[in-house]
């Protein structure tokens, strides 16, 4: 059946009909098949007063996901590939991005955001399944710094509540040291084995820790410094002696750090201090040759470290009782006969001039005490510029490396203008010959 007055939306057409095949009513154009106008769910009576619902508004379809969620589980799904993890830590991954990019938290966040939660999902999936990434490994995956994903790794883990095992640092370190290639295909005397390199790494890092090395550093290059120096010194001879890190690092096909070269010198100078207190080696042991002896080193390090910090107290205590014979001694004390007198009282009699014999040192006495306790505060007080990480064995770098903190500048007095100037200032401002003739006029008339 035609109906007239409609038109299709599509091709214009009226020709129009009531598609009756199916339980909905539908006008259909005959000319393009469009449905022009859909069919009332129901017209019993039961329902009458509510709305007409349509028929695609009652089948109930599937939502799909977002492109971002699907960009992000593609992230996901790269970083694990990337890392060789195993499956199950894939699929974690996923679950815990599909339900932190849900929440509100992070529904609202920029996509840089985003890709940094992708890489905390896969962070916490490897420390929940033991498999050893550090947060440094994540940043590099991303090209992102090591502050704002840390920040986003915490704030997800606290959203989600998930409890992320905290990791051990021979995993780290073991996972670290199988990326050199020292193992095969070099030469014999430059081979290593990675069980025996990691555990000579563990105890440098160990040994770095208790003297404030590792304190705010990086912990790459540190355990690059440690698998370094562990490799010179399980077996010291020439070959391995006269390669520099340089040379180690494109020997073992890796990317060399840059703070790596200065993590090298502080630990041979930690050994240097150690092992001078082995009784035969003394004061011959440098850096050098302190490779040779990291052995020994490590093995008593821990009372090896006791030992070098009694001494060094020792060696600082003629000092400091030095400088405590250089401070002033304080104002001898004279007993007070009427302690329970307040000093207003003790005041007003000696304004009257009735104080006792005995009165007369009571006040001066306790400015004398004021002056010597102020005077000894500021010996004992160290100096603000003074740097005390100098004198000390170990302490954190912060403080052996201070910065230099800027000095104020005084502020300059506010010029008016009405300030008085002198004849000399005067004289100095003149430049030329015809100035010093108007100026000797100008005081002529003046004087006259």
């Amino acid at each position: 059946m035609s109906r007239s007055g409609l038109s299709c939306p599509g091709c214009g057409s009226s020709n129009i009909v009531d598609d009756d095949l199916y339980c909905q009513a539908q006008l259909v154009c005959v000319d393009c098949g469009s449905v022009v106008s859909e069919g009332a769910l129901t017209n019993e009576s039961v329902y009458v007063g509510a709305s007409d619902v349509s028929y695609s508004r009652t089948t109930a379809g599937d939502k799909k996901p977002c492109m971002n969620l699907l960009k992000g589980r593609h992230h996901v799904i790269a970083m694990c590939r990337i890392l060789r993890v195993n499956r199950e830590i894939e699929d974690l991954s996923q679950t815990f991005y599909s339900r932190a990019y849900q929440h509100k938290s992070f529904i609202r966040v920029t996509l840089r955001k985003k890709e940094f939660l992708a890489g905390c999902c896969v962070l916490v999936s490897c420390r929940m399944r033991q498999w050893p990434v550090t947060i440094g490994t994540i940043s590099c995956l991303l090209d992102a710094d090591l502050v704002e994903v840390g920040a986003v790794y915490k704030e997800m883990v606290t959203v989600l509540n998930i409890e992320a095992p905290s990791f051990n640092i021979y995993d780290v370190i073991e996972a670290h040291s199988q990326e050199y290639k020292i193992s095969l295909h070099v030469a014999e005397e430059l081979a290593e084995n990675h069980k025996d390199l990691t555990k000579r790494a563990v105890e440098l890092v160990e040994l770095a820790a208790d003297t404030w090395v590792v304190t705010g550093r990086q912990p790459v290059p540190v355990i690059m410094a440690a698998i370094y120096l562990s490799w010179q010194s399980l077996k010291p001879n020439r070959h391995r002696l006269k390669l520099s890190l340089d040379k180690f690092c494109q020997l073992a096909k890796v990317k060399k750090q840059k703070p790596a070269a200065i993590r090298v010198t502080e630990m041979k100078e930690v050994l240097c201090k150690l092992g001078k207190e082995i009784p035969w080696l003394g004061e011959t042991l440098t850096p050098d040759n302190v490779v040779c002896q990291v052995e020994d080193i490590l093995k008593h390090r821990y009372a090896l470290l006791r030992r070098a910090l009694r001494a060094r107290e020792e060696a600082l205590l003629p000092e400091s009782l030095a400088s405590c014979e250089a401070s002033p001694p304080r104002a001898p004390e004279v007993s007070d006969p009427n302690p329970a007198e307040s000093p207003v009282e003790r005041r007003k009699r000696s304004a009257e001039g009735t104080l006792a014999p005995g009165d007369e040192a009571g006040q001066p006495r306790v400015a004398g005490e004021l002056a010597g306790e102020l005077a000894g505060g500021a010996l004992e007080s160290p100096d603000k510029g003074s740097n005390w990480g100098a004198r000390a064995l170990f302490a954190p770098p912060c403080v052996v490396h201070a910065k230099r903190r800027r000095v104020e500048q005084p502020e300059l007095r506010d010029v008016t203008g009405d300030e008085e100037i002198s004849d000399s200032e005067i004289d100095s401002y003149i430049r030329t010959p015809r100035e010093a003739r108007e100026f000797a006029q100008m005081q002529n008339m003046f004087l006259e």
